[in-house]
């Protein structure tokens, strides 16, 4: 490595201590953009070098590493990895630009995927409009590619983002247009989109829709547990009815039920294995404004739940932490405003 006052210094490194040093984003000044396996640079060097000559294992590469971004999400949160993201996305896309007409679809199908985590990852760190429009990119890439699956997910996606930016009747209208999608698309995929659904019910009020929607979505991934292409999006080879359940907690809390809500937060967070820091934390913060709002809440509990997530969502960068602690702030506040553990829990997030 070339240190910043130009002398070169030799480090040694296992592969192991290598990949996570790449997921942290500590190796991106040292490498090109784009480039994060010592083993791949000088082939990613000649592609960019000569484009319209596309070396298929590039492109392996990159679906690899964005494996494992995901899988470094749930530990790091957008933070850290929007940066990388980004920078392999402008490679790609210029690979994309040059590449000659009629066989880009290989570029296209894995920019997709690319542009929907970048989408991802601005949602979750806030930013709503970005977010929307990396989806949008997404989506226009998809129909170019011919790639349906993709296409309906991403209308999955933006119903979700619609979630955030409290417009349920998008949720639903979104959701509703990825269950019609035609081609192929996968039973799993149809689930999601029918769970996605249900939670635009749930907000809505209409319970009796969000349980059918629901019920519909969890028969889906009984009857088809295994159907799904190996190049689906990458968030569907892990979508089970585990996740199902775990992601209609939020549903059930919008509906009113909050008893099976925090049954479900609670068992979830057992099961969650403690370095998915984030996802942990994003359980935890759930169930602290569910405690905090049912029959008989517990705001001790509440607040002293929220303050073991304020380390992680100051590390992360994740909005949807930072969201679920403000409401627990204003919950405590309006309603124990002279309890220590909610000052403590309000001075924290002020600092």
């Amino acid at each position: 490595m070339r240190t910043a006052d130009g002398r070169i210094v030799q480090v040694a490194l296992t592969r192991r201590e290598f990949s996570q040093l790449l997921a942290t984003g500590a190796l991106r000044a040292v490498l090109p953009a784009g480039v994060t396996d010592l083993d791949q640079a000088d082939r990613v060097r000649r592609v960019l070098d000569n484009p319209r000559r596309l070396d298929p294992q590039v492109l392996t590469y990159f679906r690899r590493l964005l494996a494992e971004h995901y899988t470094a999400d749930k530990m790091l949160g957008p933070r850290q990895l929007l940066g990388p993201v980004m920078a392999q996305l402008d490679v790609l896309d210029t690979l994309r630009r040059h590449v000659a007409p009629g066989s880009a679809q290989p570029v296209l199908r894995l920019l997709t995927q690319y542009a929907e985590f970048a989408g991802w990852l601005h949602q979750d760190g806030g930013d709503l409009p970005a977010a929307m429009s990396w989806s949008d990119r997404a989506s226009q890439w998809a129909q170019a590619a011919g790639d349906d699956e993709m296409v309906a997910y991403m209308l999955v996606r933006k119903s979700n983002i619609a979630t955030l930016d409290n417009d349920p009747t998008a949720v639903v209208a979104l959701a509703a247009a990825a269950q019609r999608v035609r081609g192929d698309v996968s039973p799993r995929l149809v689930a999601l989109a029918g769970q996605q659904e249900a939670r635009g019910w749930a907000q809505l009020g209409e319970v009796d829709r969000f349980r059918a929607c629901l019920d519909a979505a969890a028969g889906q991934l009984r009857d088809h547990p295994g159907e799904l292409r190996p190049d689906a999006p990458v968030y569907l080879h892990a979508y089970d009815l585990s996740t199902l359940e775990e992601q209609s907690a939020s549903a059930y809390r919008s509906a009113g039920d909050l008893a099976t809500a925090e049954s479900i937060l609670e068992r979830k967070i057992g099961d969650t294995p403690a370095h998915l820091a984030r996802d942990h934390a994003h359980l935890r913060a759930k169930l602290a404004n569910v405690v905090a709002a049912k029959a008989d809440p517990d705001p001790e509990r509440a607040a002293d739940l929220g303050i073991a997530c304020l380390e992680m969502c100051r590390q992360s960068g994740s909005a949807r932490i930072a969201g679920e602690l403000r409401a627990l702030d204003r919950t405590l506040a309006r309603r124990w405003p002279g309890l220590p553990a909610a000052r403590a829990l309000r001075e924290a997030l002020a600092a």
